[in-house]
């Protein structure tokens, strides 16, 4: 067999892709040294059309490789994943014609033609692949030979899919969806699948990938343009700016050679768009419109044979086509950049157990600093240190909480974009106003881009370096060296003066615009994805050489595969106000969990807002604060707006009463929302799931797209429609059933129950067996210590949970300083078991006083009574509550 060497290169990348600054060793949080040892495939065979080669990354998990060329028979692990210390070795059977490669948790079958199935450890299928499942069509990029890659696998008519990102189409269940996969301001694509079935699929390719590309596309054509258009006021990588948009009709005729269901993809023909709306026949089936939006959209629509009409509305300057296909019970993964077909599968069947296996592969995210946990108050935006205290001063005053004051773009003023520097004629002592800060137990976040004006001192020193990708302002970070400057300078110029978190925002970069550019990893089509990794990447282990006592903290608009060791959190952009938009952030983000990601938001109240009528509007009142509870039961809790002053008592008394109640509410909520936490950085769970990871085998809750769980615990509900006062809400199949957090009230699992939601309250719901702990209301998370807990006991089955604390700003915890205390409900006996605490941190409170409350139908909740109290100090302890 002739070996091809592809290592060198291949090597590079993963330097780039998951090295550190300096390109020699993985992150303190991302696993071992760099240097692992290279390994035969456990299965090779080469074929007419290629080489297919299996191997077990663990105990659930197959990388699987198909290569047009014959490869070397060692293999090394694709930049995506991480190096693993230990991988298991299949045992290889052959029964009846086809090869069977065993791992405890998952088992892979080869059938004469090279077809894969995968089953989990007790022989259940998950996932097979297709009949002439693997295309590999060269292709060409510049004077670059690459492939075409395309993967095709079965999917059951049961089955649902979820996962690739932050997308506002409004889809939970991907099957048979396409989805056009690109980093622009509010979408966010991560390659990675997550299968009722029981089973995670990652596609390892770091450029433009497609799911399910329709084969079929019509142009439309301009029909008709308004008479009159408008100015409207947007964002834009240099600033606000003010544009001219005029809406106009586009139309084409198709004709269906058979009924059925057809899946449509509107791609609109130029880097973003501002409406995405189809109609056909008359019947609009997709219509969302923002100032930003991406370039595709899609949805699925039951058609009959015979001829339809398309409409779509959208910008007069745009050039919008319709790809459509006929929906197939297929799964379909391509990418128009590739070196061969990579993907990884991990069998289940819970997602408990293909989390921990991801996060093993791609890394788990660390313990974000216990402030960032309470509320963020941004608005777009502050304009000096004196608007910024007196705003604090206000929060303090009104007995509203807060931890982080951000600071949003434009503080450089006069030093040009992104000079690392603040203009002193506005902000005369940087250092000052954030010791002033912290001694209000508040932090400061700072707005930070990738981006440096050339003009500017520090962009000329990036010049003359060579560390911009050519022809753009963006910085190359895929230059180590580069990456390496850009980190200096963000620490000498700001890190220094004590600021507790950066905003990096626009780290797409802005408008998907690595196409067709140079970067140090190669042409920009090949990394196009990977671009904001690189970005968190640099400032996560910057930090951590530098100021290793701090825990790095990072909000950025776009994200990648792996993204998440870097504390990286992110929300889904300049989003608008209306409740269309509201609805379809629900699955946005829950399918951003799905993709393995922990950390999600939005901006409470929508980015581009009403303008000036907001303050005095009802109507915008009930929407804010809908999306302000919402808000309150994500991984993050803050809000934003564009030329806005968001702060809640500017909307009146019945604004600010609602959010000071969601706000105490989310103080309460934290020694839970911080135990999930510590569940996302040791096994990889995100804080929000859709019903799929608890529920997967109720067909009813995998139809919910607009129900979740917060944690194992709490099932929530938004409200997303004007003028109601009860909201439908199935409860999924549980035993016990489920209570409702404001009233105690007792319902069914498997059923729909209209709950009451007036606008005091979103829906939310406490699982039975749940042993839920609330501190006490506080204006900031500095004085939630911990010493006195209410502890909630919700009966009918048994439960339990694991409260963990530690120091919450250092990462002592990595070596072992924290906290575990097991709490477990055993339902027969009506007993409490407190387990002895386990380990201990600095500043720990030895003792505790818990409060411990047995709840019964119709008590509510949040107002407990007395409960029974108990002194904890460590030990283990047996409550009887009857």
């Amino acid at each position: 067999m002739k070996k091809v060497n592809l290592s060198e290169r291949l090597y590079d990348r993963r330097q780039l892709l998951v090295g550190g600054i300096a390109a020699t060793a993985l992150s303190a949080t991302a696993g071992s040294a760099l240097s692992a040892p290279r390994r035969r495939a456990d299965y090779m065979a080469v074929t007419r059309e290629g080489t297919l080669s299996l191997t077990a990354l663990s105990d659930r998990a197959f990388h699987v490789r198909f290569a047009r060329a014959n490869q070397s028979l060692t293999s090394d692990p694709h930049p995506l994943l991480l190096p693993q210390s230990h991988r298991p070795k299949p045992r290889q059977q052959r029964i009846a014609g086809r090869v069977s490669l065993r791992l405890p948790g998952i088992r892979c079958d080869i059938d004469a033609n090279g077809r894969l199935r995968f089953f989990d450890g007790q022989d259940t299928p998950l996932l097979s692949e297709t009949a002439q499942a693997r295309r590999l069509t060269p292709s060409k990029l510049g004077a670059e030979t690459v492939l075409i890659a395309r993967q095709a696998f079965e999917s059951p008519a049961d089955e649902h899919l979820y996962g690739t990102g932050c997308f506002q189409d409004g889809a939970l269940n991907l099957r048979q969806l396409p989805r056009r996969l690109t980093q622009v301001n509010t979408q966010i694509s991560l390659p990675f699948l997550l299968s009722s079935r029981g089973y995670g699929l990652l596609w390892l390719n770091s450029g433009k990938c497609e799911l399910n590309p329709p084969s079929q596309s019509v142009a439309l054509q301009k029909v008709d343009v308004a008479a009159q258009g408008q100015m409207v006021d947007v964002t834009t990588g240099s600033g606000n700016a003010r544009q001219a948009r005029t809406e106009a009709l586009f139309e084409a005729h198709i004709h269906l050679s058979a009924a059925g269901r057809y899946a449509f993809q509107l791609d609109i023909g130029r880097k973003m768009a501002s409406r995405h709306y189809v109609e056909i026949d008359g019947k609009p089936y997709t219509d969302l419109t923002n100032l930003w939006l991406p370039p595709t959209t899609s949805f699925l629509a039951d058609l009959s044979a015979g001829p339809h009409t398309l409409r779509v509305k959208a910008n007069a300057e745009d050039a919008p086509t319709l790809l459509y296909e006929r929906a197939q019970d297929t799964t379909v993964l391509s990418a128009d950049v590739a070196d061969a077909i990579e993907y990884v599968v991990i069998a289940g069947p819970d997602s408990a157990d293909i989390f921990k296996t991801y996060g093993k592969l791609v890394g788990t995210t660390p313990i974000l600093p216990k402030w960032a946990y309470g509320y963020l108050h941004c608005r777009e935006r502050f304009h000096s240190s004196q608007e910024i205290l007196e705003t604090a001063q206000d929060f303090r005053r009104r007995q509203l909480p807060v931890d982080v004051m951000v600071q949003d773009w434009q503080y450089w003023g006069k030093y040009g974009w992104n000079a690392m520097r603040f203009d002193e004629a506005h902000y005369p002592d940087p250092a000052a106003l954030i010791n002033t800060l912290h001694g209000m137990d508040l932090r400061l976040m700072l707005s930070v881009w990738s981006k440096v004006d050339r003009k500017a001192e520090l962009g000329q020193l990036m010049a003359d370096k060579g560390f911009y990708i050519p022809d753009t302002d963006w910085i190359d970070f895929f230059n180590p060296k580069a990456a390496a400057f850009y980190w200096q300078n963000q620490s000498q110029r700001l890190a220094s003066l004590g600021i507790d978190a950066w905003w990096q925002d626009a780290t797409e970069p802005e408008n998907d615009d690595l196409v067709g550019r140079q970067t140090h990893a190669g042409a920009g089509e090949r990394v196009r994805l990977s671009y904001p990794l690189q970005v968190s990447r640099t400032v996560y282990e910057g930090q951590r050489r530098d100021y290793p006592d701090r825990r790095v903290f990072i909000l950025t608009r776009s994200a990648f595969v792996g993204q998440q060791r870097y504390a990286a959190a992110t929300w889904s952009g300049d989003i608008g106000n209306d409740w269309e938009t509201l609805k379809r952030q629900i699955p946005a983000g829950l399918n951003m969990a799905a993709a393995g990601y922990p950390y999600w938001t939005v901006d409470a109240g929508g980015f581009f807002r009403p303008g000036p009528s907001q303050y005095t509007d009802p109507a915008y009142h009930e929407r804010f604060i809908r999306w302000f509870q919402y808000a309150t039961f994500l991984p993050l809790q803050r809000v934003h707006g564009y030329m806005t002053d968001t702060e809640f008592w500017r909307y009146g008394e019945t604004v600010e009463g609602a959010a000071r109640t969601y706000l105490n509410l989310r103080y309460r909520l934290f020694p839970y929302i911080y135990s999930l936490a510590a569940q996302a950085h040791r096994a990889g769970m995100p804080l929000i799931r859709p019903l799929v990871f608890d529920f997967r085998r109720d067909a009813q809750a995998l139809d919910q797209g607009h129900s979740y769980m917060f944690g194992d615990h709490l099932l929530v509900a938004p409200v997303v429609e004007p003028g109601v006062s009860a909201w439908p809400v199935y409860l999924p199949q549980s035993d016990g059933g489920w209570f409702d957090l404001w009233s105690g009230a007792h319902r069914a699992g498997g059923k729909t129950h209209s709950v009451p939601a007036p606008l005091t309250q979103i829906p939310v719901h406490v699982r039975a067996g749940s042993v839920l702990p609330l501190g006490p209301v506080a204006q900031s998370t500095a004085d939630l210590t911990g010493e006195v807990l209410d502890i909630l006991v919700f009966p009918g089955r048994d439960g339990g949970f694991d409260l963990y604390e530690d120091d919450g700003v250092t990462y002592d915890y990595e070596g072992g300083a924290r906290s575990l205390i097991a709490l477990r409900w055993d339902d027969r006996r009506g007993e409490l078991h407190i387990g002895a605490r386990q380990g201990r941190f600095n500043g720990m409170a030895e003792r505790k006083r818990l409060r411990l409350h047995l709840l019964s139908p119709d008590q509510p909740p949040l107002a407990p009574g007395k409960g029974t109290e108990v002194s904890y100090s460590g030990e283990s302890l047996r409550v009887r509550l009857r």
